[in-house]
């Protein structure tokens, strides 16, 4: 009993992870129709950057703030100066252009930094929590409990803020929204900086457990990918849920089987949705593209 709770522990903090990247897509999909496919690059910006920064001297929570800030910033600019301009153009066209984007920030990344991995300093105390005969790393806590805040947060501002309802609005009915007077162009900006945000923190949250390179986006790209895909593709709340039991089955998979089974029973898993569920668990949102 105490190793599966191990495992489960595990497996939650890792499924934050994925959650964050997994909503990062649902919500640029919502307001664009697009699959960002340079989501995964967010990640290894935020982690790269507090590193950087934390080796400059910074105190770790300002150096793992600025880091956010900065790959939302990174968002920003990715939105404003290639997607906005080409909006009009085929998804398909799009995807490309963020499969290309991908490729330029890890070229950045190798040269800004190196091909090593780094580590960062965990949030807090590093001493081991042991609980009922469970060893937890006090990282793992502040990964699931930011990642249940930023879920939160993510939900007051669709729920409670003028912008947040403007991107529901135009990811409802562009033609309406617009019509109401709702900018598509903003919405796009807003879409992709929040998204950045996620990726961003995930990327601060997750370097402490495993590390960091200039091409760990790949691999958390790919992950977060496949819990939008689980949820249901444009559903946040899917996105959120796909993710941990992403992170649970590959946890799982690692304590019974063994550690190189743990992609191939969590490819599995997402095969066995798409047979049994083509739409995700919650079913996928179909909306007019922007």
């Amino acid at each position: 009993m105490d190793g599966f709770l191990q495992l489960a522990i595990s497996g939650v903090a890792m499924g934050s992870i994925y959650a964050l990247v997994g909503l990062g897509y649902a919500l640029i999909y919502n307001a664009s129709h697009v699959v960002n496919l340079a989501q995964g690059e967010f990640v290894m910006l935020g982690g790269m950057g507090a590193v950087s920064l934390a080796g400059l001297g910074m105190p770790l929570p300002v150096a793992m703030f600025l880091a956010v800030v900065g790959t939302s910033l990174v968002g920003l600019l990715m939105a404003r100066l290639t997607i906005e301009p080409r909006r009009q153009a085929p998804v398909l066209t799009l995807m490309l252009l963020t499969i290309g984007l991908g490729i330029v920030f890890r070229g950045i990344a190798m040269l800004l930094w190196d091909k090593e991995v780094h580590t960062l300093a965990p949030i807090g105390s590093g001493e081991l929590i042991q609980v009922m005969g469970v060893t937890i790393v006090p990282q793992t806590l502040w990964v699931i409990g930011l990642m249940i805040v930023a879920v939160v947060a993510v939900d007051s501002f669709f729920r409670r803020s003028r912008h947040g309802k403007a991107i529901l609005a135009a990811a409802a009915h562009p033609m309406a929204a617009q019509l109401f007077g709702i900018k598509i162009d903003v919405v796009l900006r807003w879409s992709f900086t929040l998204s950045a945000f996620l990726g961003g923190l995930a990327g601060v949250l997750v370097t402490p457990l495993t590390f960091t390179s200039y091409d760990v986006g790949l691999n958390l790209g790919v992950k977060g990918f496949s819990a939008a895909i689980i949820g249901g593709m444009g559903n946040g709340l899917g996105a959120v849920v796909g993710g941990l039991l992403l992170g649970l089955t590959e946890s799982m998979a690692a304590g019974y089987l063994s550690s190189s089974y743990k992609d191939l029973i969590a490819l599995l898993v997402i095969l066995a949705v798409m047979l049994l569920a083509p739409q995700g668990i919650f079913g996928a949102r179909h909306k007019e593209r922007v």
